[in-house]
């Protein structure tokens, strides 16, 4: 049974449908600054994975190489259309809700929260491990986060913010029932340097929650695929070389 992903996803639901709800009890200032503060915890998420780092160069060459990729197949301008029809239901459920801020705001805020939510490193392994081990740990883990961050998150983008739960269910489900396929063809320095991609995307999310820079996370996503096969490539290939 896929416990951990469950939770993961219940806790994304619960705390977007509380922070929609309680949103307004809040002031303007709270939400900001509590937002920055969860900014800096995923900062402190994404850190100790990247300097765990075995290959750096294949890392590097693949948020290089998946960045660009993302940027020729316009995937963030993609997950923003998607982000913009995830609104639609939700305007049907609760035709009273209004949001305070920009539209182009609200648009760049989904789109962190579905990176942070469907991509990161943290949430792909913990699905691989947990369809290989059984252990739960690192999902249930990430879901105390999760739970927060959907809360303070929906305080500003209102009731939409627990739909992203579905799209993550399906990707990390999907992972958890390929993982004794996947896992098998790994190796530990592969992981880890799957791991630190990952981590480099957590990054590059916690600056655009506390809006020191606006990476494009979106298009960075396909360096998560690139990222083994660069790996393995680097230390089969070229480190014997050196």
């Amino acid at each position: 049974m896929p416990i951990g992903i469950i939770i993961n996803s219940a806790s994304i639901i619960i705390g977007g449908l509380a922070g929609g709800f309680l949103g307004h009890l809040l002031s303007e200032r709270f939400k900001e600054e509590i937002q920055s503060i969860f900014g800096l915890c995923a900062l402190a998420m994404g850190i100790p994975a990247i300097t765990q780092t075995a290959n750096l160069p294949a890392v590097i060459l693949s948020v290089i190489l998946g960045t660009s990729l993302g940027i020729f197949l316009r995937l963030e301008k993609k997950i923003e259309h998607a982000a913009d029809l995830m609104q639609r239901p939700v305007n049907k459920f609760f035709p009273q809700e209004h949001l305070s801020i920009p539209h182009d705001e609200f648009v760049r805020g989904l789109v962190t929260i579905i990176v942070l939510f469907c991509a990161s490193g943290t949430g792909i392994y913990g699905s691989l491990d947990a369809g290989m081990t059984g252990e739960h740990t690192i999902l249930i883990a990430k879901s105390i986060l999760d739970f927060f961050t959907a809360a303070i998150f929906a305080c500003n983008l209102g009731y939409v913010v627990s739909l992203v739960a579905l799209p993550q269910f399906v990707i990390f489900l999907s992972l958890f029932l390929f993982a004794g396929v996947i896992l098998p063809l790994t190796t530990p320095e592969m992981i880890l340097d799957f791991r630190s991609c990952g981590g480099l995307l957590i990054v590059a999310t916690s600056f655009r929650m506390i809006r020191v820079k606006m990476f494009p996370t979106a298009d960075m996503i396909p360096s998560m695929i690139l990222v083994m096969p660069l790996s393995w490539i680097w230390s089969n290939i070229f480190l014997p070389l050196l």
